[in-house]
């Protein structure tokens, strides 16, 4: 079911204790995410950002705000109540590619759906194929991750996060492995599923990886210090005309 908002927070504060000393990690964070966006998080080391994204993954439960996901509150919730959460409506890719090394593609994007307790998905290798062609690699499902280039691997973590149609798509420094030509084949990736209608987080340090998104929430000492829309968005035509496998067969059903 769709809902009007993907993300929506109120008052988010994060505080840990460090021996005698509190930190404040967030301190007081509103956002609201709609349906097909693609966001940048943007902050320096310390910002909160990270501490943000945990929350937002359901990772982690805020000190005190609260927290909605597809309408659904999700701050104060037990750990296994969080991990159904997490396998039925977000889809993580992070930088290291988190990926099984003696196991092949097809293997590799299957495995969240064996650990679906819901019932729903039963053809999982199909499922998994389909994820893969998604993302330009049908022709690599047996392959393993030592047999990919980096960016070949990235596209599989991407895959594995969309196999189960998530509400919300987490990718935490996507392209912080890759060089600068296959971060733009990615970032153009991310770019059509995002015009396919997928909402996409992307967590970057990179003033010029966010601007392949829409729009920037910037953070300093846990605070949002600018959420404003991208004016010249990087676009993905040109630059993706000779990527390989950019060109995505249609959106899961």
């Amino acid at each position: 079911m769709m809902h009007d908002v993907v993300i929506e927070t109120l008052g988010i504060t994060k505080t840990y204790a460090m021996g005698q000393t509190e930190v404040h990690a967030l301190r007081g964070v509103n956002l609201t995410v709609e349906p097909g966006e693609m966001i940048a998080i943007m902050g320096a080391s310390g910002s909160g950002k990270s501490t943000l994204m945990n929350i937002l993954g359901c990772l982690d439960c805020p000190t005190t705000g609260t927290y909605r996901l597809d309408g659904q509150r999700a701050d104060g919730l037990d750990r296994n109540r969080l991990a159904d959460i997490r396998n039925q409506k977000i889809g993580f890719v992070f930088q290291g590619f988190n990926l099984l090394t003696r196991t092949s593609a097809l293997e590799n994007v299957e495995a969240p759906l064996l650990y679906d307790r819901t019932g729903k998905r039963r053809d999982t290798r199909r499922l998994a194929a389909e994820a893969l062609t998604r993302v330009g690699l049908g022709e690599r499902l047996d392959h393993q991750p030592s047999e990919l280039s980096g960016g070949q691997q990235q596209r599989v973590a991407i895959a594995r996060a969309l196999v189960h149609e998530p509400s919300l798509l987490l990718a935490d420094e996507p392209t912080g492995n890759l060089d600068t030509q296959t971060s733009v084949e990615i970032l153009a990736l991310f770019q059509a599923l995002n015009d396919q209608g997928i909402t996409i987080l992307l967590v970057t340090h990179e003033p010029d990886i966010a601007q392949y998104a829409k729009r920037i929430v910037e953070l300093r000492d846990g605070r949002i210090v600018r959420d404003d829309p991208v004016p010249n968005r990087r676009g993905r035509a040109a630059e993706a005309s000779t990527s390989e496998g950019v060109e995505l067969i249609g959106a899961m059903t």
